[in-house]
């Protein structure tokens, strides 16, 4: 590989990265071309179709991820590596969804840059070597018959160096086709494998494999006969548990089916980076706590030293109202202290769900008795609809209680603000069966939430509540709601209410 002969396309606003990297780069030998945002950069992208693109991913206009996705059209072979900024973990996850060649981080730091553009580099050899060799392919086929055997051993190195782990079966599942890279996977050597083991002791669990061939004949990956992207896991010679992404397609032979092709990556180390982008997101958060919620912690102090103040008054002029009054100013501020503190570390550190046999309309019924009387002095017609049908599953029924908990407070919150006349005010908590889980919805007629509003409702620090929220209570709820493989959602209309939905899988 010659660098000087590789066209790189940085697109970045910040005028001064651009300039240093164009230095940086052109020094190397590389040919560089500088855009100041999206739009500029698909323009220069159509004029010389540089080989490798890197990428600023905030960028006022087309940013960062939009130009991958239109790159990817223009141009599948293109090389884009990202840049996210410090914490910026769903941009930098939804970059390798979209199939960007590498990220690294700000501030770019030379050395992670050029193994970055290694790496794409080395996928670009890779693929051009492909190409060359398909065409080749076709000439040896038409001028030759004899080049065949010479096609047979490029196709088996090529098998054999591909990064991705590939194994062939027959109509009976037997394996007939076992790469390096699929001993890399797997931990099973080839010749132990080949004509000896099924595919369905390659899977986990072995059950899989029959999912995976009704998947192949239908239309929902890219079939029938094809199959693409389709994560799942591979059970190691050890008996570890590998996530993969599995891409696959149908073997014919005179219009018969003989077999099939899989081509199996390895999402270990993707999983990792997300994993790690999960820690620095919360360690972030964490981070700048201070900073995002000053005016909530300010309100507590202030609430403290209101009512610290009045139980002393309350006490040196033996006034027991004013006594009373202060001690109550006291008591929920520090349950606001204790609550934070709670949010916070939920959100910041991993935690495996503690499941235990119990009862979601106890749950639920608990959430209801805790917040009767504050909805009442709300003027609030709080109520429930519980499915008697509900079996007693397995949950954390301590992270499930807390996410109600602070469904059901927002509700109240949202009807409090409603000022609307002559309306009646309602929260409803209804819990249902569903044929693959259970589901639990929030029900309120209060102030609803625009689409604005609806945009950052998961963004850290925001709160409809000014400086009175901390912003953490949702971003907890669906924390503890997705370690039980659950997902949560909502809808919404501005003076009409919001509904809030908890779907969590049935385990009996």
């Amino acid at each position: 590989m010659e660098s000087k002969k590789t066209k790189i396309l940085v697109v970045d606003d910040e005028e001064s990265l651009r300039t240093l990297l164009s230095i940086s780069l052109s020094h190397k030998g590389f040919e560089v071309f500088t855009a100041e945002d999206g739009k500029k950069g698909i323009e220069i992208f159509r004029q010389e179709s540089p080989s490798i693109v890197i990428t600023d991913i905030k960028m006022p206009g087309i940013d960062g991820l939009e130009l991958l996705r239109q790159i990817r059209r223009l141009d599948p072979d293109t090389r884009v590596i990202v840049i996210t900024g410090h914490g910026d973990m769903e941009s930098a996850i939804e970059s390798l969804k979209l199939e960007a060649s590498d990220f690294i981080s700000k501030p770019v730091k030379e050395a992670a840059l050029m193994v970055a553009i290694k790496r794409a580099q080395e996928v670009l050899w890779m693929k051009g070597k492909l190409r060359e060799y398909t065409n080749k392919l076709e000439l040896m086929v038409k001028e030759n018959i004899e080049e065949l055997e010479k096609t047979y051993d490029f196709q088996k190195n090529l098998i054999e160096s591909s990064i991705d782990g590939i194994i062939g079966i027959d109509r009976t599942g037997t394996i007939l086709i076992f790469n390096r890279a699929a001993e890399g996977l797997t931990g099973h050597r080839s010749e132990d494998v080949i004509g000896h083991k099924k595919i369905t002791e390659i899977y986990h669990p072995p059950e899989l494999a029959r999912e995976i061939k009704k998947k192949i004949y239908s239309h929902t990956y890219g079939g029938p006969g094809r199959l693409r992207d389709l994560e799942v896991a591979v059970a190691s010679r050890e008996g570890d548990t590998v996530p993969i992404r599995l891409s696959a397609t149908l073997l014919y032979k005179d219009g018969q089916e003989i077999g099939s092709v899989g081509f199996f990556q390895d999402l270990r180390e993707i999983r990792r980076l997300q994993k790690a982008l999960l820690e620095n997101e919360r360690l972030s958060a964490i981070g700048q706590t201070m900073a995002g919620m000053g005016h909530y912690i300010k309100n507590i102090l202030n609430g403290l030293e209101g009512g610290a103040y009045m139980v002393n008054t309350g006490l040196k002029r033996n006034k027991e109202q004013l006594l009373n009054k202060g001690w109550v100013i006291v008591q929920n501020n520090v349950a606001k202290i204790s609550n934070l503190v709670m949010n916070m570390l939920s959100y910041s550190r991993e935690h495996e769900p503690e499941l235990e046999e119990c009862s979601l309309n106890y749950i639920a019924t608990e959430v209801y008795d805790l917040m009767e009387e504050k909805a009442k002095e709300c003027s609030i017609d709080l109520t429930h609809d519980f499915d008697p049908s509900l079996p007693e599953c397995h949950l954390d029924s301590e992270g499930l209680h807390r996410s109600l908990l602070n469904l059901v407070t927002n509700a109240i919150d949202a009807c409090a603000y409603d000022n609307a006349k002559n309306k009646d005010l309602s929260v409803i908590i209804k819990t249902f069966k569903e044929k693959d889980g259970i589901r639990i919805d929030i029900v309120d007629n209060g102030v609803g939430m625009t689409k604005e509003v609806q945009e950052r409702l998961f963004k850290r620090f925001f709160s409809t509540k000014g400086s009175k929220g901390s912003g953490f209570g949702l971003l907890v709820t669906r924390k503890i709601i997705e370690e039980q493989g659950g997902s949560i959602g909502f809808r919404s209309e501005p003076g009409k209410g919001s509904t809030f939905t908890i779907h969590l899988p049935f385990k009996q």
